[in-house]
């Protein structure tokens, strides 16, 4: 879920990348991110009930336990870190302040949730700072490379062919959507959404606008409303493409950190469920643009 789930760094990247606005991005992806979880929940629930085993209960001790000391376990553990998630969404959703406001605002929020939990010192600082770093190294690294590829790419006037060649494919914006959704499913597999989102994105941003602008006609901000449902449609679909075989990211982060009795083929085996669930939220998103564009009709989100 962390493709489409507000604070998603791959929203921010492709907000930045389609020049729209990054809360509007996190209040379009809102909806389509809890119908995800709703079916998620749906699908895990009839495999509890029709096979318990796939599905065991909590351990004995967990299960013996008084009430109170269980609902006191849960609310320890759960409700701070959903506070601080609240709070900064809840900032970025009506305004009050910005997306870069509000990750500092849930930085410093992190911070004082380990000092509470006794788990900020200095090697666990330092460690931050480094990941922090090595990360934003590679992005920068990334997009220097993609601005070159662009800048040369567009010097041999290759956004414009790239243009011509989208606009003209038979279907019209069903035409373009399939065969955009199905570029950026098949790159999902073999390379990161930063290259996807730094050299595929900026080429399509101008034909998302020409396209499908239209079929919002009856908003105020039509090429906005596109642009919106057009970014968060792909980040569903690489959030779906990086659970599919053979090079799912999200697989091999799991084969990574799962016991040694698990086997790749069971983790392959496991997701299928999940792809389909996930491929049939992209196409009612496909069919039914309100699930992104219902909450900013409403006026929610960040207009600048």
């Amino acid at each position: 879920m962390g493709q489409v789930i507000p604070p998603s760094i791959v929203l921010i990247v492709l907000a930045d990348q389609l020049g729209a606005p990054v809360g509007d991005l996190f209040v379009g992806s809102l909806v389509p991110g809890l119908m995800l979880s709703g079916l998620y929940a749906a699908y895990i629930g009839i495999v509890a009930l029709s096979s318990p085993k796939s599905a065991p209960a909590l351990p004995l001790e967990m299960r013996t336990m008084a009430g109170s000391e269980l609902l006191r376990r849960i609310v320890l553990v759960m409700i701070p870190p959903l506070a601080l998630i609240l709070v900064v969404l809840g900032s970025i959703f009506t305004g009050w302040a910005t997306p870069t406001e509000a990750g500092a605002f849930g930085a410093v929020g992190a911070l004082l949730l380990a000092f509470a939990n006794r788990r900020l010192n200095l090697r666990a600082v330092i460690e931050s700072m480094r990941e922090t770093a090595k990360l934003t190294s590679m992005v920068l690294f990334i997009l220097v490379g993609s601005q070159a590829f662009s800048l040369v790419f567009r010097g041999l006037f290759g956004d414009l062919w790239v243009e011509d060649i989208l606009t003209s494919l038979p279907g019209g914006a069903i035409g373009f959507l399939v065969m955009v959704n199905l570029l950026v499913f098949i790159l999902g597999f073999f390379i990161d959404f930063f290259e996807i989102a730094f050299i595929i994105i900026p080429l399509l941003a101008p034909v998302v606008v020409r396209i499908l602008a239209p079929m919002f006609a009856e908003f105020d901000e039509p090429a906005r409303m596109a642009l919106v449902w057009f970014g968060v449609m792909i980040g569903m679909n690489l959030q779906t493409s990086f659970l599919t075989p053979p090079f799912g990211f999200s697989l091999f982060y799991l084969r990574g950190v799962a016991p040694r009795s698990v086997t790749t083929a069971h983790i392959y085996k496991g997701a299928v469920p999940f792809i389909i669930i996930q491929l049939m939220g992209l196409l009612a998103l496909f069919y039914f643009p309100q699930l992104v564009t219902g909450l900013l009709t409403l006026g929610v989100g960040q207009q600048t």
